[in-house]
This record gives C-alpha cells, structure tokens and sequence, in this order.
C-alpha cells in the first residue's frame, strides 16, 4: 500500500485496538463457554451462537472499512489476504477452528505494542493462549464422533502440550478432518514457540551462572593479587637479610 494508505489504516487500527481485542476476549468466551460445559441451559447456548455470529460480523465490518480505507484496493487484498481467508473460511464446517486464529490475530496485534520488546515474555504468553485455543478447538471437533480419543478438555489440554512440545505421547489424538488440521497448524507453531522458549531460558541460565561466577573470579584475582604482594615483601626480608648476613661476614 501507499504511504498514505498506510497512514489512514493505522490511524483506524490505532482507534479500534482495545475495542477489538475485548471484543476478541469475549468470542473466545461464547465459542469455549458451550464447548466446555455441553449441559448448559439451550437458551444460554443461544444466546453464545448469537454473540459468536454479532462479533464475527464485526470482525467482518472492521475488514471492510479499512479495505475502505485503502486507496488502492488490490494492494490491500494483497497484503491482506490471510485476514480474508480467516473470515470467509470457518463458515466451512471442517474449518471452523479458523474463528479462532482471528481473535487471536486481533490480540496478537495489541499485545505486540503492550510489551514494547519483552520478546520473552510476549512469546511464553502466545504459546499458552495457543495451547489452551487449540485444546478447545479439536475439543469442539473430536468430541462425540465414532474412535475418538479426546472427550473431555483435560484430555484436549493433555494432548495440546504432549503436541506442541513434540513429544507426541499418542494417548490422544485427532481422528476427525478438523482435529487433524488443529493439530497441522499447532505442530508448525510449536516449532518455532517451543524452539524461541526453549532458548530464552537457556539463555537466561547462562547468563544466571556467568553473573553468580563473576563475584567469584574478581575474589580469586583479588586473592592472587595479594598472593603476589605477600611474595614479593618475602623476598625483600629475604634478600635483606641476605645482606646483613654478608655485612656482618
């Protein structure tokens, strides 16, 4: 896009920020809300499909006017199109877990500017939320259908971490088209989380044990130094005596 497409998109992505991302929160909320508690009264679970639909529309309305916004209209499918594809998809059945990746999209773009380089933490945080939608997500597709494995969302989480961390224990897993395509898309983003987590905090050992042995090597030169001071008043005494010794021969 143009700079001045760019300017007029986020100024409205500036504005909308916290609206969204509240509004993200809460269809986390209604989509998790009847998958974790399948008894709930139907007019509760109504009124959770009816909220999901108002501010998926919204998400919807939000796409369009910065699509409005954009001057040059290609320019912004263009660079744009994964937003798209997050929109119109899930009203596929088999991709409904795309929903999802929207709200999450939508949260990953405010809390980008809230942690202003706290990379680490910023990441640890992305691959907890990852781990918990995830596990709501093959939760919502495997529950109930002929051979599956996962029926409860304890069983889902265990089979979220055993996934993303590669371990892959094979207790549970997917067997419908939709858990399959949740756990693809958990394994690609666990390579990369996992690896980034993995290496901060290996970082963070290292740098934990060179700054507990720096105290130490300071001592020891310090040591050493007066180590060699003491030697060198040694050998004058000696070499003094030395020479009374011969004075007095």
């Amino acid at each position: 896009m143009a700079p001045k497409d760019e300017d007029r998109v986020e100024r409205w992505e500036h504005v909308t920020a916290y609206p969204l991302t509240v509004l993200s929160v809460l269809f986390i909320v209604v989509y998790a809300w009847p998958i974790l508690d399948p008894a709930m009264e139907p007019h509760v679970r109504r009124g959770c499909e009816l909220g999901d639909i108002v501010i998926w529309g919204l998400f919807g309305i939000d796409y369009l006017v910065r699509l409005g916004l954009a001057r040059r209209k290609r320019g912004f499918l263009r660079t744009h199109w994964f937003d798209l594809a997050v929109l119109i998809l899930p009203f596929l059945r088999p991709l409904r877990a795309l929903r999802l990746i929207n709200a999450l999209r939508v949260i990953n773009r405010q809390a980008v500017s809230w942690t202003r380089g706290r990379l680490a933490l910023y990441i640890v945080a992305t691959t907890v939320l990852l781990v918990l939608v995830a596990a709501l997500s093959v939760l919502d597709a495997e529950r109930g259908r002929p051979g599956s494995t996962i029926e409860t969302y304890p069983e889902a989480l265990w089979w979220g971490i055993a996934t993303i961390t590669t371990v892959g224990y094979g207790d549970f897993y997917p067997t419908t088209v939709e858990g399959r395509m949740v756990a693809v898309a958990l394994m690609i983003a666990g390579i990369g989380l996992i690896g980034f987590v993995t290496g901060s905090l290996a970082t963070w050992i290292v740098e934990r044990i060179s700054a507990a042995e720096e105290p130490l090597e300071a001592a020891t030169r310090r040591d050493i130094a007066h180590l060699v001071d003491e030697i060198r008043e040694l050998r004058a005494e000696i070499a003094e005596l030395r020479d009374q010794n011969r004075v007095e021969s």
